[in-house]
Formats: C-alpha cells, sequence, structure tokens
C-alpha cells in the first residue's frame, strides 16, 4: 500500500472475539481450549503480519483498488481471502474485495459449496462457469496430463473477468512454498533460475496479478484451514495425475526443512538478495567489460578463499530423480 504506515497497519488485525470478556453466567474455557485458543490468536497475527508485510514491500495494493480474489476452494485461497478481509478492516487504504471462482465443470464438482461459503461471509463474489473440462478432454490425448491446457483456458477465463469486474489487481493464493518449489523446478528442469513473483504484470500485459502470501509458509495455512474449518473442495476431481516433478521438489524442501528448521527461510531470503556479479549471466552483468579500478568492494570476491557456512550437513536430494 502506498500509505504512510501502511505494512504496520496491515499486520495489526488482532480479533476481538478470540479475547472477549467473559460474562456472568458463561463457563471458562477448559485449559485446552484456551491453549488452543491462545494459539490460533498467534497463528492469526502471524498470517496477518506476513501478508501485511508483503502488501507493503511490493506495493501489491493502493487505494483505489479491486482486488479480484481467486478463489479455487483449496486451502490457500480461503486462507488468501479470509486474512484479506481481516487486513481490509484495518488497512489505510480504501479497497473493494471481489471473490471469483471458475466452475470449470469438472465431475462431481460441488458448485453450492463456494457460494453458500461466500454468501455467509458476506462477500461480494462472482461465479463464471465454463465447461473448460469438456474441452480439454476433447483435445488432449487419453494419457496426457491436462494441466496446461487447462491452466491456459482458466486464465483467459479469468483475465476475461477481471476486466467485466473492472477489477485492478487479480490475487492469487501462492504461498513461500510455492515461490521455493518453483524455484528449483525453474533450476532442475528449466535451466532457469526463475521463480514466481509477487507481483508482477499478466502475460497478455495488461493486469496486475499479486500473491499477497508470499510470505507465508504452507504448513500455517494449513494449520489455520483446519481452525476455521474451510469447506475445502479437493483439487483432484478432473481426474489428471498431479505435477509429480513438482511434488518431488516439495518433498525435498520438506526433508531439508525437517533436518534442519529453518532453511526454508534462508532460502526464501536468498531469493530477496540476488548478486549478479556472483553468477554468470552475461545479460544482468558485464563480465566482458568487467575492468580493474583499484577501488575495495564489499561485493568483491576473495578469489583466493574459499566461502565459509555454517557447520551443517548438507540436505539430500535422493527425493529428486531425474
Amino acid at each position: 500500500m502506498s500509505a504512510p504506515g501502511a505494512a504496520e497497519a496491515l499486520a495489526r488485525c488482532d480479533n476481538p472475539a478470540m479475547s472477549a470478556v467473559l460474562t456472568e453466567n458463561e463457563t471458562p474455557p477448559r485449559t485446552g481450549e484456551r491453549r488452543l485458543e491462545r494459539e490460533a490468536h498467534k497463528l492469526e497475527k502471524r498470517l496477518c503480519r506476513l501478508m501485511g508485510q508483503a502488501i507493503g514491500d511490493y506495493n501489491m495494493i493502493e487505494h483505489g483498488d479491486k482486488v479480484m480474489v481467486c478463489m479455487s476452494g483449496g486451502k490457500d485461497s480461503y486462507a488468501l481471502l479470509d486474512i484479506l478481509l481481516k487486513l481490509k478492516q484495518r488497512a489505510p487504504a480504501d479497497f473493494e474485495i471481489v471473490a471469483v471462482n471458475l466452475d470449470q465443470k469438472q465431475p462431481g464438482f460441488p458448485e453450492h459449496v463456494l457460494p453458500d461459503y461466500l454468501s455467509r461471509a458476506g462477500v461480494p463474489f462472482h461465479i463464471e462457469a465454463q465447461d473448460t473440462y469438456s474441452v480439454v478432454k476433447d483435445k488432449v490425448p487419453e494419457g496426457k496430463t491436462m494441466c496446461s491446457l487447462c491452466s491456459r483456458l482458466r486464465r483467459g477465463i479469468l483475465y476475461r473477468v477481471a476486466d467485466e469486474l473492472g477489477a485492478t489487481k487479480i490475487a492469487l493464493g501462492h504461498h513461500r512454498d510455492d515461490l521455493l518449489q518453483t524455484f528449483f523446478l525453474n533450476m532442475f528442469f528449466g535451466g532457469k533460475l526463475k521463480g514466481m513473483a509477487p507481483k508482477l504484470v499478466s502475460d497478455d500485459g495488461r493486469h496486475m496479478i499479486i500473491r499477497p502470501l508470499a510470505y507465508v509458509a504452507e504448513k500455517d495455512l494449513v494449520r489455520w484451514a483446519a481452525y476455521r474449518d474451510f469447506p475445502i473442495i479437493p483439487c483432484t476431481l478432473c481426474g489428471s495425475q498431479q505435477n509429480l516433478q513438482r511434488k518431488q521438489v516439495a518433498a525435498m524442501l520438506h526433508e531439508w526443512e525437517r533436518k534442519h528448521p529453518g532453511r526454508l527461510d534462508t532460502m526464501f531470503t536468498a531469493l530477496q538478495n540476488i548478486v549478479p556479479s556472483h553468477l554468470a549471466d552475461g545479460t544482468q552483468y558485464d563480465f566482458k567489460g568487467l575492468t580493474v579500478n583499484g577501488i575495495p568492494s564489499a561485493d568483491g570476491d576473495e578469489a583466493f578463499d574459499a566461502p565459509e557456512f555454517p557447520a551443517v550437513g548438507l540436505p539430500s536430494l535422493q527425493v529428486i530423480k531425474m
């Protein structure tokens, strides 16, 4: 947000309902219930703080914006909407939220779930019904993954809906772990140091995409979804195989974090601290034109000294089968 102190204001989203004073006739909660409430309150504050920080760091939302929150029915999009609504109540900038779901007419899709939830929450919403499932089944040979074509069709429809609704920002529910997984997928299988940006212009050049959950760990979203009891819609209704490469990378990252807690935080910090002069891309740094100028540099290479790192074991790579 562009207003002064926006990130700090956004990060404050204490829930009064979670700290209400007992009336005379109410029974005090049991110890286990109090502990659960305390933990949920701490989790809510952390989610608000991290989302508010991401919004402020990348100026994701500005005064007068209409934010289209894309709802799939999964835990991430529910949490995105839920926390964004809490932040909106305290944000220094005035903005609108509209939730959008694309009903692709997959067999067994419970089309009542999201409208019922959004109506109870009092959130303006739009359900776009488009039978992309039949199109994809017709175009993709049996046994081949449908995800790529399905994604392109879905993206085009959502861009159109954003125009029709007058949305100035399109919010997606990708979290920190998604960003890291994408980085390693591109490095392992695409030969690129490329991740998933917290904010970017869409491929058609006409829409601004934001990912307010960029700083949030998936494990926190799992806990929040369980606490809030969101009506989750499964993501396997189309019958298509999961992205096995992404699943393997996710398992690798999970193993690293299990063996060395905090490693994913460090890795994500690295995505924000790029040193082009110490990579090898001549389009990002002028290696050919490099000259000696006699001026010491903090980024200079101590060419004869091996870099020093904390004395921890190297993570296993065995879960990746290439």
